[in-house]
């Protein structure tokens, strides 16, 4: 399994179909949330991800300063079921935080975290901003990193 990290236009046709494909696997299939999962940021995005034997197993999307938030930011962090609690969610972000503070040279990173992961991006230094709400149907915290 190798790392991959490429802009949009570096992405080739099956490679975008593989991100989609797990990234609706997991958000829309998985959580039953049935939710526009394709939203015009991927454009602008960074795809941070790894695969065995061609499929898609973790996967991050990495959006500079200006797309989702004032602040760079990482969304979409997934790990597939099957490779889960090997610790690959937690290399995942910090590959990303790695290329958002050093190569984007951003400082500061938000997030609009699932509840249940409070404490996962706690450990890397994100705090809450916001109080619990829902956004389609599941709660969420807003988080910040400030370097």
């Amino acid at each position: 399994m190798n790392w991959k990290l490429k802009s949009f236009n570096e992405l080739s046709t099956h490679e975008l179909y593989g991100i989609l494909l797990v990234r609706t696997q997991v958000f829309v299939v998985e959580q039953e949330c049935p939710y526009l999962e394709v939203d015009g940021k991927d454009l602008h995005a960074y795809h941070l991800y790894k695969e065995e034997n061609g499929e898609v197993v973790a996967y991050t999307r990495l959006l500079p300063a200006g797309v989702s938030y004032k602040e760079a930011s990482i969304g979409r962090v997934l790990v597939k079921e099957d490779y889960r609690g090997k610790g690959l969610a937690s290399e995942l972000v910090k590959r990303g935080l790695g290329f958002i503070h050093d190569e984007l040279e951003e400082r500061t990173v938000k997030i609009q975290a699932q509840e249940y992961l409070r404490e996962f991006y706690g450990s890397f230094g994100f705090r809450a901003i916001t109080e619990t709400y829902l956004d389609d149907g599941i709660p969420h915290i807003d988080m910040i990193l400030q370097k």
